[in-house]
């Protein structure tokens, strides 16, 4: 008996057998129940269909809403476009074949004329549709003339002619050096770009084309890679943008932990360097105290020196009138440093040396032999226990 079925059905049905072993979960697609419904008739036993474990929750896709803005512009920035490349072709590799000439040499008017004949002969083998030779006549023309640009910028449309995208590229390019203002290198060169999806640079010489000698070819060239093109150019100028605002974000936040750091700097040497200031209250009764060292209420009896601190006290000028009193200056000297040694802020007292003074210098309220004894210190004390 042979059997009903062809080789290619049973190719197909061995595949299919191999895919149901690999993932006999396929059987339960409602597609396949026929089969299953096979299997079971003959004894067979189809695995259960696995099942999501329970602890996997599944998130409901939300229709409509729209990822944060943010999110989104980075996701448009950073994402790669993708075209349409119909038409572009594998890039061709250059060959030692495509000869550029000296560029050195000098060229004589017979040479330049004999370029021009192969240049004509090239023209009608390329009409023709002889490309091949007439890529080899335009190489001859160039080593006989090779700072023609007119002869690279037509061998490179030879070149785009057989599709070698590189190889145009490279005759325009120098045709270009020779002459910056050529058309057709400008022209053939988009074309050869845009073979090779280059689609901003194929724009931007079609469109100097276009500026300099308009045909209508050019045009319609220039009008299939704008689109592209266009979308490229809006690309970077979004990629830029990004750019710029994450840089001005890193800079202001720079300021700010700057500012900060400044801040907390500023704090902790105000607080290193804040003192007590001492009351008033405080140095007055300093002062006191300091008076009642046995050694300055002793100088103070002599009615000489009581006479003296109250003459100053009155006028500060007066003290020029006791400097050459030793009696006087000894004392002077004797409080200048117990004043120093004290910290003791006192108002007007700039200690001894020629030039120092008691402007306001407190204590000295009488003149006369007991004049001079310091009064005390006033107490908390109202006496009204």
């Amino acid at each position: 008996m042979s059997c009903p079925v062809n080789k290619d059905a049973l190719d197909k049905l061995k595949q299919f057998i191999q895919i149901c072993k690999s993932n006999s979960s396929i059987l339960h697609l409602p597609e396949l129940q026929f089969f299953k419904d096979f299997i079971e008739s003959l004894g067979g036993v189809v695995p259960e269909e696995p099942k999501m474990p329970s602890d996997i929750k599944v998130e409901p896709e939300v229709v409509g809403e729209e990822p944060p803005e943010e999110a989104q512009a980075d996701s448009e920035t950073e994402s790669v476009l993708e075209f349409d490349m119909t038409g572009c072709v594998e890039p061709d590799k250059l060959d030692d074949n495509q000869k550029m000439g000296d560029p050195l040499k000098e060229i004589t008017e017979e040479a330049s004329d004999q370029a021009d004949e192969k240049r004509m002969e090239a023209m009608s083998q390329l009409s023709e549709g002889n490309i091949e030779r007439a890529i080899e006549l335009f190489t001859e023309a160039i080593e006989l003339n090779p700072n023609s640009a007119l002869l690279f910028s037509k061998r490179g449309q030879a070149y785009l002619k057989l599709t070698k995208p590189n190889a145009c590229i490279r005759d325009c390019t120098r045709a270009l050096e020779l002459n910056c203002d050529s058309a057709a290198a400008y022209k053939f060169r988009g074309r050869a770009y845009r073979l090779l999806g280059e689609w901003e640079l194929a724009a931007k010489d079609l469109r100097q084309a276009c500026n300099i000698d308009c045909d209508e070819q050019t045009d319609e060239w220039l009008k299939e890679v704008t689109p592209n093109a266009k979308r490229i150019e809006e690309h970077m100028i979004k990629k830029e943008r990004k750019l710029k605002d994450k840089q001005e974000k890193e800079r202001m936040e720079h300021i700010r932990k700057a500012r900060e750091a400044h801040a907390k700097a500023a704090t902790a040497n105000k607080e290193d360097g804040d003192q007590p200031e001492a009351s008033p209250e405080g140095d007055a009764n300093s002062f006191f105290k300091l008076l009642q060292d046995p050694e300055i209420m002793t100088a103070f009896q002599d009615p000489e020196v009581a006479a003296a601190f109250q003459d100053i006290s009155m006028n500060p000028a007066n003290f020029v009138k006791y400097q050459s009193n030793p009696k006087i200056m000894n004392l002077v000297t004797k409080l200048s440093g117990k004043f120093a040694g004290s910290g003791m802020n006192i108002p007007g007292f700039s200690g001894a040396g020629a030039g120092a003074g008691f402007p306001g210098f407190p204590g000295f309220g009488g003149a006369g032999a007991g004049a001079g004894a310091p009064k005390p210190p006033p107490t908390d004390d109202d006496n009204l226990d």
